[in-house]
């Protein structure tokens, strides 16, 4: 899976370095959350951003939404996956193709409740100069 997703932006993406920023205090910070960017270009007003997210086991994304459609794969691990009304509306093994909607109206959180490091490729597809994230307050939910 993870050859595909490189077939799909290999005539897009440009490898790179991409700086990690540090963001401005979240509203419910991620916890063992490391990412590592693959490649980045920007064609047409959108950034084509390339990352390979971890999250250790008990870890969490903190809740979040994007601007636009992002789509990853599940390489390593399972991602439980919830949305605003505390729900899981998704558990993803290896293999599975995630696809996040856009926009504050999907506002969501992914966990490892796993034993072993949940290991994901995301392809972020995002208007030009959008953060990979905007960070979201927990909608009342008991967990994080």
């Amino acid at each position: 899976m993870r050859s595909l997703i490189a077939k799909v932006v290999a005539g897009f993406v440009v490898p790179a370095a991409l700086a990690v920023t540090s963001a401005p205090a979240l509203a419910t910070p991620a916890v063992g959350v490391t990412g590592n960017s693959l490649a980045r270009t920007t064609i047409g007003g959108w950034d084509y951003v390339l990352r390979e997210i971890t999250l250790a086991p008990g870890g969490s994304t903190g809740w979040h939404f994007h601007d636009a459609t992002i789509y990853g794969v599940v390489r390593d691990g399972t991602l439980t996956h919830y949305n605003s009304s505390c729900a899981v509306d998704g558990i993803y093994s290896p293999g599975s193709i995630v696809v996040e909607a856009g926009g504050p109206g999907y506002v969501h959180l992914g966990r490892n409740l796993g034993s072993e490091p949940l290991v994901l490729e995301v392809l972020y597809v995002l208007p030009a100069g959008s953060p990979l994230a905007e960070d979201a307050p927990n909608p009342g939910c008991a967990f994080e």
